[in-house]
């Protein structure tokens, strides 16, 4: 398995540091950064259309000669970096139309002194029109206006919906806790959200300032499966390290961001960086995985993959269906519970491979080799992975993902959770119907807690090393050689 598995990286430490306070909010939530990644798309849209929309409106015709096409394309470029140098993307300028047309301007004017310079050492300066430069500006400039307005309506009702506050969960409510609650408070409410306090520690407050004490960490783990944690301060100056790192661990099995408060605190934990805010020294101990634009672009390839691999598979599966339905009395579909996303149950959808018994069994037993309860039509099925096509369904329903972990039946997860390190951290992200553990060898039946644990390493290297590449290389080598194991009975 080399290469496959990266070990993070673990250094003992002890960290006492201060922070100025920051002015700027180092947390954040999906909205914040699709809205801003959403803008920068459509201001470079605006300004490559406008151009082209000026020089129709001076030469009655899309007929673009060459240098204007290239300056239309050079400005483009231009000003998209010009607009970030200018900080107009800054999230308190959304919905500050003046300050953020100044600013734009500003930038438009340095870009078209920018192009005019490269025009005459170019020796072209002549071929371009006044007309279409006032008209290219006008249009842009007004192009952007119109977007803040858009946007901040939509900024506005986010807000009224508490969408764009940052949902903060402190764990630890002891004295450094109770500076913490003090720092975080002072944040303006529209941005942060504190929705409570957890400590397993005796004798603490029922609240501390107006924050209340929820629960110890099987709380905190509870109800960050029930409702959205964007992150988790844990405020632990004076614990020990195994406290700490057990804190981690729970944490872990959620899809949320860790920051210690590291003031003089010894831990043993991979670090993935560092911030100030609010005059607190923030470690990231744990990153979300799949946020942001990394979310959106799972999700659209999960839609849109997905659909055309089901129209594309749709005459082998209506075959599936006929001959799961003539081999064996019994549904064409299987389902069954499993755990997805965050922990959560999905019902799982596949081609019933094997008979249906009068009685079931109330343990759930994987299915072995010469296994007598498997049909001959549902041998192939499985040893082809055919039966796993339905999940296709449970794609497009949002409830998984085309790469994943594979999700297990309850009755397995309840089980390895308890002897497996890390096992619960695969539900961080949707389940897959392939996988980084499928392709390599690990599918099939798992008769040994070393064989689920290797299958555990192998989707938790996934998780950590997600990228759309990665899963386009899953997805290949699914197609290649991964429909047929020797594993898969």
């Amino acid at each position: 398995m080399a290469g496959a598995v990266r070990q993070p990286l673990r250094v003992p430490a002890i960290v006492s540091a201060s922070y100025g306070r920051s002015t700027t909010l180092p947390l954040g939530t999906d909205s914040h950064l699709l809205l801003l990644g959403g803008i920068r798309l459509v201001d470079a849209l605006l300004v490559l259309l406008g151009g082209i929309a000026a020089y129709w409106l001076r030469h009655d015709t899309l007929d673009l000669p060459y240098w204007y096409k290239l300056a239309i394309v050079v400005g483009t470029l231009l000003s998209a970096n010009a607009f970030h140098f200018m900080d107009i993307y800054h999230w308190r300028l959304i919905d500050r139309l003046p300050r953020t047309l100044l600013r734009t301007a500003a930038a438009w004017s340095a870009v078209l002194g920018v192009l005019i310079v490269l025009s005459y050492i170019a020796g072209v300066s002549n071929w371009f029109s006044r007309a279409w430069v006032a008209y290219w500006t006008v249009l842009t400039i007004a192009g952007v206006a119109l977007v803040r307005l858009a946007a901040s309506v939509l900024v506005r009702r986010w807000r009224a919906a508490g969408e764009l506050r940052v949902r903060v969960a402190v764990y630890g409510g002891r004295e450094f806790g109770h500076d913490v609650i003090r720092r975080l408070i002072a944040v303006p409410s529209q941005e942060l959200e504190i929705v409570g306090i957890w400590d397993d520690g005796p004798d603490l407050p029922h609240q501390l300032e107006t924050i209340p004490l929820r629960g110890g960490i099987e709380d905190l783990v509870a109800l960050g499966r029930r409702e959205r944690i964007d992150e988790v301060v844990l405020a632990m100056v004076g614990r020990s390290e195994a406290e700490v790192e057990h804190v981690v661990a729970r944490l872990n099995t959620l899809a949320v961001n860790v920051k210690l408060c590291a003031q003089a605190v010894r831990f043993n934990l991979p670090v993935r960086g560092y911030t100030g805010f609010a005059g607190l020294p923030l470690l990231h101990v744990l990153e979300r995985p799949l946020s942001g634009w990394g979310r959106f672009l799972k999700a659209l390839e999960d839609r849109v993959l997905g659909l055309i691999i089901l129209i594309l598979l749709a005459p082998v599966m209506l075959g599936c269906a006929v001959a799961v339905k003539l081999s064996s009395p019994g549904p064409v579909l299987f389902r069954q519970r499993r755990y997805g996303f965050n922990n959560n149950e999905i019902t799982v959808y596949k081609f019933r491979s094997m008979r249906v018994e009068p009685e079931p069994d109330p343990e759930v037993r994987q299915a072995t080799r010469d296994d007598p309860r498997i049909t001959r039509v549902g041998r192939i099925l499985r040893k082809t992975s055919l039966d796993e096509l339905p999940q296709l369904l449970n794609v497009l329903r949002g409830e998984m993902s085309l790469v994943g972990p594979r999700p297990h039946a309850v009755a397995h997860n309840e089980k390895y959770a308890k002897i497996i390190d890390g096992y619960l951290g695969r539900h961080r992200v949707k389940p897959g119907i392939t996988g980084w553990a499928q392709v390599n060898g690990y599918r099939g039946e798992t008769d040994t807690p070393d064989k689920m644990a290797m299958r555990v390493q192998y989707d938790l290297y996934y998780i950590d090393n997600w990228s759309l590449l990665f899963d386009l290389k899953i997805l290949v080598m699914t197609g290649v050689y991964g429909f047929v194991n020797r594993n898969a009975y």
